[in-house]
């Protein structure tokens, strides 16, 4: 499938869909029509039962996204005003991955800068190749980066590594970001799309209700306590007892066989 006139590509087999931000000529640097793109991808893939999990990645073998496309800012974010309005063009894709329910995994080669850090954040797991770098240069154009992204960055990383990265404006490498906190693991880059390949593969296996209440805990966790729908996260838990996921788990642990989890 194709998206965005071509600049996102998707794709799903064995369980997992996977969204290729798909202009490597400008390191996949993100357009406007491109975070449009992305959250269609992502929309489809939700109202598909038979994908299991995402995986991000960017085309070539230069970057995961560069940032974003700088040569739509003169028009997009001259000013404020312009900055306001890009932000509802681009809130929609934004949205669709920070509030995704199934899990999400970025394949990270090559530059993971800026906004391109921002949609790796807002991911659940990042797997980094050893040549990756990453960065967030706002300081060096003279922008800020949004609540949000601030938000996930010190959660990730603690403020003293989020000033670090927001002060300095520098790139730093793969081993750097894990060591950090930034990324989960960091593989030689000849082992990264195998590597990735066999998580999606191992939660895709399992059940569905289970990867979606979890991700949904995880993130309440980490809101302010006035902002959880604790009802909602007692709902989900109680569901996941009364699935027949939970039976057949239960069955395939005492035949000692893999289970076959349908996500009811």
């Amino acid at each position: 499938m194709e998206f965005a006139d071509g600049k996102i590509l998707a794709s799903s087999e064995g369980g997992v869909g996977r969204v290729v931000f798909n202009q490597p000529e400008k390191r996949n640097a993100m357009s406007v029509n491109m975070w449009t793109g992305m959250a269609e991808a992502l929309e489809r893939f939700a109202e598909d039962d038979a994908v299991r999990c995402v995986i991000l990645q960017g085309a070539g073998d230069k970057a995961f996204v560069s940032g974003a496309d700088i040569s739509q800012f003169e028009k997009n974010r001259a000013n404020a005003d312009a900055q306001r309005e890009y932000e509802k063009l681009t809130s929609a894709g934004r949205a669709k991955l920070a509030a995704y329910r199934k899990p999400v995994i970025a394949q990270i080669r090559g530059f993971c800068m800026g906004g391109g850090l921002g949609i790796a954040m807002s991911t659940d797991i990042r797997i980094a190749s050893e040549d990756s770098q990453f960065g967030i240069p706002a300081a060096k154009l003279g922008i800020a980066y949004g609540f949000d992204m601030v938000r996930a960055l010190v959660d990730l990383v603690g403020p003293a590594h989020a000033h670090m990265i927001l002060m300095t404006g520098e790139r730093f490498e793969a081993r750097e970001a894990e060591r950090m906190g930034l990324v989960n693991k960091v593989v030689p880059v000849d082992q990264l799309e195998a590597t990735v390949a066999k998580l999606a593969a191992t939660m895709a296996a399992n059940a569905p209700l289970s990867l979606g209440t979890n991700k949904q805990t995880v993130k309440a966790v980490l809101m302010d306590r006035a902002d959880r729908d604790m009802a909602a996260l007692q709902a989900a838990m109680a569901a996941c007892f009364d699935s027949e996921d939970y039976r057949e788990g239960r069955r395939a642990f005492m035949e000692k066989r893999k289970p076959a989890f349908t996500g009811r």
